[in-house]
């Protein structure tokens, strides 16, 4: 394996939970009121330090998806998902965006969410817009 070199971010970041890699910055957050199997998830414009998965077709609560998940590059940990596709022409907004699970993550100042299993058991695997 060759040399690793981080992308180091200033201000208000979240980080991987297990090696604390830099992962996304506050500012970049487009939407909170996404979830996932382990509670909420945001969508981020970008995110750094992450390499992506295979491309899979994904049945979320707002429809058909082309999916990547992402791993964090410092420890491997899968973090969260990028949209390569909406099939829904209202889902297109988020094509080329990404998701991080706040179950994998800590935020702004260290903190970490914790998994609330009734949250996750409502709301699905993607946001719910209704």
């Amino acid at each position: 394996m060759g040399r690793l070199f981080l992308i180091n971010l200033e201000g208000k970041i979240y980080s991987c939970k297990h090696c604390q890699t830099h992962l996304g910055l506050f500012d970049d957050i487009i939407s909170r009121s996404f979830h996932c199997k382990h509670g909420k998830a945001y969508l981020f414009t970008k995110v750094v330090n992450v390499t992506v998965g295979e491309m899979e077709e994904r049945l979320m609560i707002t429809g058909m998806h082309t999916v990547r998940d992402i791993f964090c590059v410092g420890c491997g940990a899968i973090v969260g998902w990028k949209y390569v596709a909406a099939h829904d022409k209202s889902q297109k907004y988020k094509e080329g965006k990404f998701i991080l699970e706040r179950y994998m993550v800590m935020g702004p100042g260290g903190n970490l969410y914790f998994f609330n299993s009734h949250e996750a058991q409502i709301s699905g695997s993607d946001a719910d817009d209704a």
